[in-house]
């Protein structure tokens, strides 16, 4: 369960991240609500997960899938473009995340 609660977080990250960049600096309602929503949201999941998950594990793969998922929304919702050398960072990113959590032990 811990993972779910960690892997949610980190989909909600993207969520506040995403909503934070469509409030417009918070001058959007509607958007700055749904920031805030997201962002206590990812928090409370994080907090449920390292009850029982090391920080060490828990934390940089809360940021990595939040980090993952921001790239993607950037690319494919705002039309970020990124350099192929961006993209092999990215990729070493994803290898990164599942990395940590096949020698992490839990």
């Amino acid at each position: 369960m811990n993972w779910i609660y960690l892997i949610t977080a980190g989909l909600f990250e993207v969520v506040w991240a995403t909503t934070m960049k469509l409030s417009h600096g918070f001058t959007k309602l509607n958007y700055t609500i749904m920031t805030i929503v997201g962002l206590a949201l990812s928090m409370g999941l994080l907090a449920l997960a390292v009850k029982k998950m090391p920080m060490s594990l828990a934390y940089p793969i809360w940021t990595g899938v939040g980090a993952v998922g921001s790239i993607i929304v950037g690319v494919f919702l705002f039309g970020d473009k990124l350099s192929p050398l961006t993209w092999v960072f990215f990729i070493l990113l994803l290898v990164s995340i599942v990395g940590i959590k096949f020698t992490s032990g839990s």
